[in-house]
């Protein structure tokens, strides 16, 4: 059975998600301060994105960071991957929404939940220098 944006929501009511629902748009809160997950579910997909910073503009210090980002996405991630989008570092996920379950949500937000705290800080920290 094809799933929709409410049975996204249900999801994240049963993962016990803090959330704030804008039409097909959610905003989770994470363990870290003034850092979001954003999810959005664009049928036929459901994106999972947080934003971590701005990259630096210093090549030496770019070169540094996104080997880092590189290394993390080889070693520490399944489900998601860190990306540039301009100049903001990123990090996100898809799942396919037609047959989506409950686990898959939970092993994503799982991963994004650690990732943050495992890698924000010191990611950041990397791009100021």
């Amino acid at each position: 059975m094809a799933r929709t944006v409410d049975d996204v929501e249900l999801y994240l009511r049963s993962l016990d998600r803090q959330y704030v629902r804008d039409g097909e748009a959610f905003v989770l809160a994470s363990g870290l301060e003034e850092t979001s997950i954003g999810l959005l579910v664009h049928d036929p997909l459901v994106l999972v994105r947080v934003d971590i910073g701005t990259a630096p503009t210093d090549s030496v210090r770019q070169v540094a960071l996104f080997r880092r980002l590189l290394e993390l996405n080889g070693e520490d991630l399944i489900h998601s991957s860190y990306s540039l989008e301009g100049d903001q570092i990123s990090l996100g996920a898809g799942l396919r929404l037609e047959n989506l379950d409950m686990n898959e949500v939970a092993s994503v937000l799982s991963e994004v939940d650690l990732a943050l705290a495992r890698h924000a800080q010191p990611l950041r920290a990397l791009a100021r220098g």
